[in-house]
């Protein structure tokens, strides 16, 4: 079972960039698709980005061309940069590990968050663009 811990958060000015870490342990993240995740209160949780074990990414419409999603080289870290902030993207970020040996879901069902599709969630950081 692997643990995840997020850290880089903080508050950022319009058009700002921001790069969030989400360090492993317990497993190797090699063995998972890998997402970013975001929620703001009241709202539900939405995918961000994913990774898949041989490094191809997928993101979602809202962040595309603006964040990049990635693995450590040689760490069990995953980050995601961010770029071009906007008060829109203000939330608490999530890191989350999938399936052992499952690939990523579609974008469609990243960006819903489901459990099923990432049963380990960090506990989150909070990013605030104004």
């Amino acid at each position: 079972h692997v643990q995840l811990v997020e850290s880089g958060g903080g508050s950022v000015q319009v058009g700002g960039s921001l790069r969030l870490s989400c360090v492993a342990s317990g497993d190797t993240i090699g063995r998972y698709c890998m997402g970013w995740f975001r929620q703001v209160p009241d709202r539900e949780r939405e995918g961000v980005a994913g990774i898949e074990s041989d490094g191809s990414t997928v993101y979602t419409n809202a962040v595309k061309d603006r964040f990049t999603i990635s693995r450590g080289g040689n760490t069990d870290t995953l980050y995601l940069t961010m770029t071009g902030l906007t008060p829109e993207d203000t939330a608490m970020y999530y890191c989350a590990a999938g399936v052992t040996n499952r690939a990523c879901p579609p974008p469609a069902l990243l960006a819903r968050a489901r459990p099923v599709d990432f049963p380990s969630w960090g506990q989150g950081t909070q990013v605030t663009v104004s």
